[in-house]
Protein backbone atom coordinates (compact mmCIF):
# COMPACT_ATOMS: atom_id res chain seq x y z
CA UNK A 1 0.00 0.00 0.00
CA UNK A 2 1.27 2.99 -1.04
CA UNK A 3 1.63 6.44 1.54
CA UNK A 4 -1.13 7.94 -0.46
CA UNK A 5 -3.27 5.04 -0.28
CA UNK A 6 -2.69 4.57 3.65
CA UNK A 7 -3.12 8.24 4.22
CA UNK A 8 -6.84 7.95 2.24
CA UNK A 9 -7.62 5.07 4.57
CA UNK A 10 -6.66 6.81 7.86
CA UNK A 11 -8.67 9.77 6.66
CA UNK A 12 -11.98 7.27 5.58
CA UNK A 13 -11.61 5.63 9.27
CA UNK A 14 -11.52 9.04 10.68
CA UNK A 15 -14.50 10.28 8.81
CA UNK A 16 -16.60 7.30 9.91
CA UNK A 17 -15.39 7.34 13.67
CA UNK A 18 -16.57 11.01 13.92
CA UNK A 19 -19.89 10.25 12.15
CA UNK A 20 -20.39 7.80 14.97
CA UNK A 21 -21.02 11.06 17.28
CA UNK A 22 -23.04 12.62 14.98
CA UNK A 23 -26.86 12.99 16.04
CA UNK A 24 -29.08 12.32 13.05
CA UNK A 25 -32.16 12.84 15.11
CA UNK A 26 -34.25 16.05 15.80
CA UNK A 27 -33.17 18.68 17.92
CA UNK A 28 -36.41 19.24 19.49
CA UNK A 29 -36.61 15.25 20.21
CA UNK A 30 -32.84 14.87 22.21
CA UNK A 31 -33.89 18.67 24.29
CA UNK A 32 -37.57 16.20 25.30
CA UNK A 33 -35.04 13.65 26.22
CA UNK A 34 -32.96 15.36 28.66
CA UNK A 35 -35.11 17.32 30.05
CA UNK A 36 -37.51 14.64 30.68
CA UNK A 37 -35.01 12.69 32.26
CA UNK A 38 -33.98 15.74 34.20
CA UNK A 39 -37.47 16.31 35.41
CA UNK A 40 -37.77 12.03 36.43
CA UNK A 41 -34.56 12.69 38.47
CA UNK A 42 -36.13 15.84 40.01
CA UNK A 43 -39.08 14.34 41.14
CA UNK A 44 -37.36 11.74 42.74
CA UNK A 45 -35.34 14.05 44.64
CA UNK A 46 -38.27 15.61 45.80
CA UNK A 47 -39.80 12.36 46.78
CA UNK A 48 -42.31 11.33 44.48
CA UNK A 49 -42.29 8.07 42.90
CA UNK A 50 -42.67 8.43 38.82
CA UNK A 51 -43.68 5.12 37.54
CA UNK A 52 -40.74 2.85 35.92
CA UNK A 53 -38.22 5.54 36.86
CA UNK A 54 -35.73 3.07 36.27
CA UNK A 55 -36.47 2.31 33.01
CA UNK A 56 -37.03 5.80 31.80
CA UNK A 57 -33.75 6.81 33.04
CA UNK A 58 -31.68 3.54 31.38
CA UNK A 59 -33.58 4.32 27.97
CA UNK A 60 -31.30 5.44 24.93
CA UNK A 61 -32.03 8.42 23.07
CA UNK A 62 -32.52 6.36 20.53
CA UNK A 63 -34.96 3.99 22.37
CA UNK A 64 -36.36 7.49 23.57
CA UNK A 65 -37.05 8.15 19.78
CA UNK A 66 -38.16 4.83 19.19
CA UNK A 67 -40.84 5.35 21.73
CA UNK A 68 -42.44 8.99 21.11
CA UNK A 69 -41.14 9.67 17.80
CA UNK A 70 -38.65 12.23 16.59
CA UNK A 71 -41.12 14.83 16.88
CA UNK A 72 -42.15 14.21 20.06
CA UNK A 73 -46.10 15.00 21.18
CA UNK A 74 -46.03 17.20 24.00
CA UNK A 75 -48.82 15.55 25.75
CA UNK A 76 -47.65 11.91 25.79
CA UNK A 77 -44.71 13.11 27.76
CA UNK A 78 -46.59 13.89 30.72
CA UNK A 79 -45.62 12.29 33.98
CA UNK A 80 -47.85 11.81 37.03
CA UNK A 81 -46.00 10.92 40.21
CA UNK A 82 -47.28 10.38 44.21
CA UNK A 83 -45.56 11.30 46.87
CA UNK A 84 -43.53 8.37 48.67
CA UNK A 85 -44.81 9.14 52.30
CA UNK A 86 -48.46 9.50 51.47
CA UNK A 87 -49.66 7.87 47.89
CA UNK A 88 -52.79 10.35 47.83
CA UNK A 89 -50.27 13.44 47.03
CA UNK A 90 -49.58 13.84 42.99
CA UNK A 91 -48.13 16.11 41.38
CA UNK A 92 -48.09 16.17 37.16
CA UNK A 93 -45.81 17.46 34.98
CA UNK A 94 -46.94 19.04 31.43
CA UNK A 95 -44.84 19.80 28.75
CA UNK A 96 -46.34 22.54 27.02
CA UNK A 97 -46.11 22.85 23.16
CA UNK A 98 -47.40 26.72 22.44
CA UNK A 99 -43.66 28.48 22.35
CA UNK A 100 -45.46 31.29 24.10
CA UNK A 101 -47.95 30.82 26.70
CA UNK A 102 -50.82 33.37 26.65
CA UNK A 103 -54.30 33.39 28.69
CA UNK A 104 -55.78 31.37 26.33
CA UNK A 105 -53.24 28.41 26.78
CA UNK A 106 -53.11 28.46 29.82
CA UNK A 107 -56.96 28.50 30.58
CA UNK A 108 -56.72 25.50 28.04
CA UNK A 109 -54.17 23.90 29.72
CA UNK A 110 -55.59 24.21 33.32
CA UNK A 111 -58.93 23.03 32.15
CA UNK A 112 -57.88 19.52 30.80
CA UNK A 113 -56.22 18.70 34.22
CA UNK A 114 -58.87 19.78 36.72
CA UNK A 115 -60.67 18.06 38.54
CA UNK A 116 -58.97 14.53 36.79
CA UNK A 117 -56.67 13.73 39.30
CA UNK A 118 -56.42 14.67 42.92
CA UNK A 119 -53.37 16.89 42.51
CA UNK A 120 -51.01 18.94 44.86
CA UNK A 121 -49.21 20.72 42.17
CA UNK A 122 -48.40 20.69 38.70
CA UNK A 123 -45.42 21.40 36.82
CA UNK A 124 -45.22 22.92 33.26
CA UNK A 125 -42.05 23.06 31.34
CA UNK A 126 -42.08 25.93 28.84
CA UNK A 127 -40.76 25.98 25.33
CA UNK A 128 -41.03 29.97 25.78
CA UNK A 129 -42.60 32.63 27.45
CA UNK A 130 -45.13 33.23 29.43
CA UNK A 131 -47.03 36.54 29.40
CA UNK A 132 -48.40 38.20 32.60
CA UNK A 133 -52.27 37.57 31.89
CA UNK A 134 -51.33 33.45 31.73
CA UNK A 135 -49.79 34.03 34.74
CA UNK A 136 -52.55 36.18 36.45
CA UNK A 137 -54.76 32.55 35.39
CA UNK A 138 -51.84 30.51 36.79
CA UNK A 139 -51.34 32.18 40.28
CA UNK A 140 -55.33 32.27 40.96
CA UNK A 141 -55.83 28.22 40.27
CA UNK A 142 -56.29 26.19 43.27
CA UNK A 143 -53.94 23.59 42.72
CA UNK A 144 -49.75 25.69 43.00
CA UNK A 145 -48.56 26.15 39.22
CA UNK A 146 -44.68 25.91 38.70
CA UNK A 147 -43.12 26.42 35.24
CA UNK A 148 -39.73 25.71 34.20
CA UNK A 149 -37.93 26.69 30.93
CA UNK A 150 -36.97 23.42 29.11
CA UNK A 151 -33.34 25.10 28.72
CA UNK A 152 -33.24 25.20 32.65
CA UNK A 153 -33.27 21.48 32.75
CA UNK A 154 -30.99 20.72 29.86
CA UNK A 155 -28.70 19.96 32.98
CA UNK A 156 -29.64 18.68 36.23
CA UNK A 157 -27.88 21.00 38.39
CA UNK A 158 -27.78 19.26 41.61
CA UNK A 159 -25.04 16.95 39.39
CA UNK A 160 -22.50 19.17 38.86
CA UNK A 161 -19.32 18.25 40.55
CA UNK A 162 -18.77 21.63 42.11
CA UNK A 163 -22.48 21.12 43.63
CA UNK A 164 -22.62 20.70 47.62
CA UNK A 165 -24.58 18.28 49.15
CA UNK A 166 -28.51 20.08 49.28
CA UNK A 167 -30.65 18.40 52.52
CA UNK A 168 -33.96 19.33 53.26
CA UNK A 169 -34.61 19.83 56.91
CA UNK A 170 -37.91 18.39 58.16
CA UNK A 171 -40.29 20.28 60.75
CA UNK A 172 -38.71 18.37 63.54
CA UNK A 173 -35.16 18.94 62.57
CA UNK A 174 -35.88 22.35 61.65
CA UNK A 175 -36.81 22.93 64.91
CA UNK A 176 -33.95 21.33 66.39
CA UNK A 177 -31.80 23.11 64.38
CA UNK A 178 -33.57 26.33 65.83
CA UNK A 179 -33.54 25.03 69.54
CA UNK A 180 -29.49 23.96 69.35
CA UNK A 181 -28.75 27.74 68.65
CA UNK A 182 -31.74 29.42 70.39
CA UNK A 183 -32.31 31.00 66.76
CA UNK A 184 -35.46 31.82 65.32
CA UNK A 185 -35.52 30.88 61.33
CA UNK A 186 -35.36 34.76 60.30
CA UNK A 187 -32.08 34.70 61.82
CA UNK A 188 -30.96 31.75 59.50
CA UNK A 189 -28.90 33.26 56.41
CA UNK A 190 -31.70 33.33 53.63
CA UNK A 191 -32.16 31.33 50.13
CA UNK A 192 -34.84 32.55 48.29
CA UNK A 193 -37.57 31.07 46.97
CA UNK A 194 -36.68 31.50 42.83
CA UNK A 195 -33.04 30.25 44.12
CA UNK A 196 -31.95 27.59 41.35
CA UNK A 197 -31.75 24.99 44.03
CA UNK A 198 -35.15 25.96 45.96
CA UNK A 199 -36.66 25.36 42.66
CA UNK A 200 -35.26 22.24 42.08
CA UNK A 201 -35.99 20.67 45.11
CA UNK A 202 -39.89 22.60 45.19
CA UNK A 203 -39.13 24.46 48.45
CA UNK A 204 -41.24 26.65 49.98
CA UNK A 205 -40.56 29.70 52.62
CA UNK A 206 -39.66 28.83 55.69
CA UNK A 207 -38.27 25.68 54.90
CA UNK A 208 -34.57 24.85 56.02
CA UNK A 209 -32.01 23.69 53.92
CA UNK A 210 -28.60 21.76 54.93
CA UNK A 211 -25.93 22.33 52.72
CA UNK A 212 -22.48 20.62 53.01
CA UNK A 213 -19.18 21.37 51.06
CA UNK A 214 -17.09 18.86 50.32
CA UNK A 215 -14.14 18.30 52.82
CA UNK A 216 -11.27 16.91 50.02
CA UNK A 217 -9.22 19.59 51.05
CA UNK A 218 -10.06 21.20 54.39
CA UNK A 219 -13.09 19.62 56.77
CA UNK A 220 -16.24 19.71 55.75
CA UNK A 221 -18.11 23.09 56.33
CA UNK A 222 -21.98 22.57 57.13
CA UNK A 223 -24.27 25.67 56.66
CA UNK A 224 -27.83 26.10 57.13
CA UNK A 225 -30.32 28.49 53.96
CA UNK A 226 -33.57 29.01 55.22
CA UNK A 227 -35.92 29.82 52.37
CA UNK A 228 -37.62 33.17 51.79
Amino acid sequence: MTNNTAGEGSAAAAAVCIGSFVDSGSVESHRYYIARRTVIEMLGDRGYTVANAEEELSRSLDGFRAAFGDKPDPDRLRLLAHRDSNPSRKILVIFCEANEIRKKNMVGILSQIMNKETLDKVILILQGNINSHAKKVMNECSVKVETFPITDLLVNITKHVWMPKHEILTVEEKQMLLNKFNIEDKQLPKMLEDDAIARYYGLEKGQVVKITYDGAITESLVAYRCVV
